[in-house]
């Protein structure tokens, strides 16, 4: 994917957004987002979970809450980490067991879009 097209794809863009979102907050809050990233990270570190499996409940969270950069942020997540398109359908039909109807529209649309364009890990957000 070529730099102009990576621009006009709305996933990668919403990676942009956030990358740029994150980082005008850190300039003007460096203490709250400091404390946040240390406080997101030790969440995430590898344990009796693993990463992969960690991305997997906040994709599934993110779904279920309709929180669009966290779907795409965590939908990347999990592909960085090795989640074949298999595991993250099923992690998110799990979540429409319980989130119904909305979770499924996020489901069917907007997963399988940031599958399929972040599949080849060629996205902003690194």
């Amino acid at each position: 994917m070529d730099q102009q097209q990576q621009q006009d794809n709305p996933i990668d863009m919403a990676l942009q957004e956030y990358k740029e979102g994150i980082g005008n907050f850190t300039k003007k809050m460096p203490n709250i987002a400091k404390k946040y990233n240390a406080f997101t990270e030790a969440c995430f570190e590898e344990g009796k979970l693993t990463q992969k499996e960690k991305q997997m409940i906040a994709l599934g969270i993110s779904v279920y809450s309709q929180d669009e950069y966290c779907i795409i942020y965590h939908a990347k997540g999990c592909l960085d980490q090795g989640c074949t398109e298999e595991e993250i359908l099923e992690t998110v039909g799990v979540t429409a067991a319980f989130g119904g109807g909305a979770a499924m529209s996020q489901a069917v649309t907007l997963v399988q879009e940031c599958i399929s364009t972040l599949g080849n890990n060629d996205s902003q957000l690194q």
